[in-house]
């Protein structure tokens, strides 16, 4: 998939809020952390890490919402006003400069599947890991794991 021809939109279930990727995700992470657990009310959450410019706002005026974090630093989701679903997310680290867009709210969501699962010691039993992905019993050292070109784009998203 290159940035020139992919685009992929997505949206709240009101579709009051509707949003287009204009570039495919710098890395997609399935993070099993309880607290994502928590956060989402489901075993797993699936977070497509994009630079926050090459996410496009096509209608609806969505709301940042401060909420605390496992790192203790919190983090921004932001929301439609009206149904509430979280959209994406912004953390302490990365700040505005990178969303984490809730793959599940990506009208085609089996186009963004996870590259990585992680924080695998608290996966719920039941779930089954695919052979063919990397997995990591808690976070990772992404420079030991992501391709040249998702680093290089992290890097200048973060303005390093």
């Amino acid at each position: 998939m290159t940035t020139e021809d992919f685009a992929l939109e997505g949206g709240c279930a009101c579709r009051g809020v509707r949003y287009r990727l204009t570039a495919p995700p710098i890395y997609v992470h399935c993070c099993h952390c309880r607290w994502c657990q928590r956060e989402t009310g489901s075993a797993f959450v699936l977070n497509a890490m994009i630079e926050a410019g090459r996410v496009e706002l096509l209608k609806g005026e969505p709301l940042a919402v401060m909420t605390p974090s496992n790192s203790g630093k919190g983090q921004k989701i932001t929301r439609c006003p009206d149904c509430m679903v979280a959209l994406w997310s912004n953390d302490a680290g990365a700040g505005d400069a990178l969303n984490f867009v809730r793959v599940g709210t990506l009208d085609d969501p089996d186009r963004v599947p996870p590259d990585i699962h992680i924080f695998t010691d608290s996966k719920q039993p039941w779930v089954i890991l695919p052979k063919d992905k990397p997995s990591f019993p808690e976070y990772y050292n992404r420079k030991e794991v992501w391709p040249a070109a998702a680093l290089a784009r992290r890097s200048a998203a973060l303005g390093r």
